[in-house]
């Protein structure tokens, strides 16, 4: 089965966009992961002023661990599904949280907050087709010495990881889908973890695009060895 991609895939999140909260709320350690990586970011947790782009914000789950880890932050979300987005606008924010419908490959180099302190960007890079190109652009809208934090599924590349994903998907992400009429996505998302970089070679494509001090540091539980959260900064 082929994955999705470009607006087949921005369609599916549309479709999910109204369950998709309550599947990741059931999934264990989902929103205390987000909030891991957020810390890892190491953004102040005082003081104002500092700027963070949310690449693939979804629902607004990941603004929420953003300003978790740093509440005076000004986050920019930014999503190409209209579905998602109407979700996470529907929620209550602080005013200097916004969301813009827009795919990353077509983010504008500069902008009037550009460029930012940081990007996080959560689960996003196994979505696009070209995740060089979109380093290259992230990479272009930070600051020197700005922050990346990528919180993503990528597996370590042993077996054992591999048999766990695939378990957890076949027992509960899977028949969630089949269930809510979403079975599309749900595959593909079970799909591009799979075919997706193993967590060393997602770093060295970090380092290809010009980023310095990658680190990769793995999240606690189930998901050991199974999502990680990859630090990076632009020189």
């Amino acid at each position: 089965m082929a994955v999705l991609s470009g607006a087949e895939l921005a369609g599916a999140f549309d479709h999910a966009s109204d369950t998709y909260d309550h599947m990741v709320a059931a999934s264990p350690g989902y929103h205390r992961h987000l909030r891991r990586s957020a810390r890892r970011l190491a953004l102040p947790a005082r003081g104002s002023g500092r700027t963070v782009l949310d690449l693939g914000c979804g629902t607004g789950a990941s603004a929420a661990a953003l300003l978790r880890a740093a509440p005076l932050t000004a986050v920019t979300g930014v999503d190409a599904s209209a579905g998602m987005l109407a979700r996470a606008r529907s929620k209550p924010w602080p005013g200097r949280v916004s969301f813009v419908k827009a795919r990353v490959k077509d983010l504008a180099e500069a902008g009037p907050t550009a460029p930012y302190d940081a990007v996080f960007a959560a689960y996003l890079f196994r979505n696009v087709a070209d995740p060089d190109a979109v380093l290259g652009r992230t990479r272009a809208l930070l600051r020197p010495g700005g922050r990346l934090a990528v919180h993503e599924y990528a597996l370590s590349g042993r077996a054992v990881d591999r048999a766990v994903w695939s378990a957890v998907m076949g027992a509960v992400v899977l028949p969630w889908g089949r269930r809510h009429g979403d079975a599309s996505l749900y595959r593909h998302l079970w799909r591009s973890v799979l075919d997706f970089d193993t967590a060393d070679a997602f770093a060295r494509r970090l380092r290809r695009a010009g980023f310095h001090d990658v680190r990769v540091l793995p999240q606690p539980g189930w998901q050991t060895g199974i999502t990680h959260t990859f630090l990076a900064t632009r020189p």
